[in-house]
């Protein structure tokens, strides 16, 4: 399918991941990606390999974010995509009974503020030409309770996805649709680290899941170009669910 062909996609945390596994799948849609990531090295190699652009931004850093925008512009004259996706779940941010002020502060900085910047820098892009779309991620705990917390990460997507529902809606009749992607657990090298060191962690967490596996960041990939395109030229304003029916289940199968 050709459904970006030659758009411009503007992607965070594009160096591994859900954010790697969609920079593949745009430009292989056609899209001319930039692609933006902390790390140097994982953000420029996949940008080399999808032909697109690497800039070194921190989304939790306004002047960042305005330059990477700008870039892509001065590269490319437009900006038709934005995949708000950089995000941090560190270690200490568990229980709010341990976690602490600054890991509070600092998943907050990262996973809300930086989306809340990148959408007020892109949109001005958008509104120039009449047309775009904003997929923010969020997570499939903005919709679910855990009794295994991340306070300030939960915290932090479920203003990811009330900020989402409310953009799509102010500016929908502009041609710019937002939607908040709600991702269940996928297997990235994070969390086959984290489960490695701690089977009994995955195994709580696979029971609840009833396709009884997690996603691939290829098929989180997939859903967030199906967003991106016109095939979803309906879609604002939406929470958009890839969980493997978690959200949806009372009791799994055995």
């Amino acid at each position: 399918m050709q459904r970006l062909q030659d758009r411009v996609a503007v992607i965070t945390g594009a160096g591994s991941g859900i954010g790697l596994a969609t920079a593949h799948r745009f430009a292989r849609e056609g899209a001319k990606v930039v692609a933006v990531d902390l790390d140097e090295v994982t953000g420029a190699k996949v940008a080399e390999e999808v032909g697109g652009l690497y800039v070194k931004a921190d989304v939790a850093d306004e002047n960042d974010v305005t330059r990477m925008y700008q870039a892509a512009f001065d590269t490319y004259g437009r900006i038709d995509i934005a995949f708000n996706n950089a995000g941090i779940s560190p270690p200490e941010d568990v229980s709010i009974l341990d976690t602490g002020i600054e890991a509070w502060r600092r998943v907050q900085e990262v996973n809300l503020t930086g989306v809340y910047l990148c959408c007020k820098h892109v949109i001005p892009y958008m509104r120039r030409q009449g047309k775009g779309s904003i997929i923010n991620t969020a997570s499939f705990v903005a919709v679910l309770g855990s009794a295994t917390s991340q306070i300030s990460y939960t915290a932090s997507k479920g203003g990811v996805l009330a900020m989402s529902r409310e953009l799509g809606v102010q500016f929908a009749r502009e041609g710019i649709r937002v939607n908040a992607l709600c991702p269940g657990p996928v297997d990235t090298p994070l969390l086959r680290e984290l489960f490695a060191k701690d089977p009994e962690r995955a195994r709580r967490r696979l029971v609840h899941v009833p396709l009884g596996r997690f996603a691939r960041a290829e098929e989180i990939a997939a859903a967030v170009a199906f967003l991106a395109s016109d095939d979803a030229s309906f879609i604002t304003a939406s929470e958009f669910l890839v969980d493997g029916g978690i959200s949806g289940a009372y009791v799994t199968p055995l």
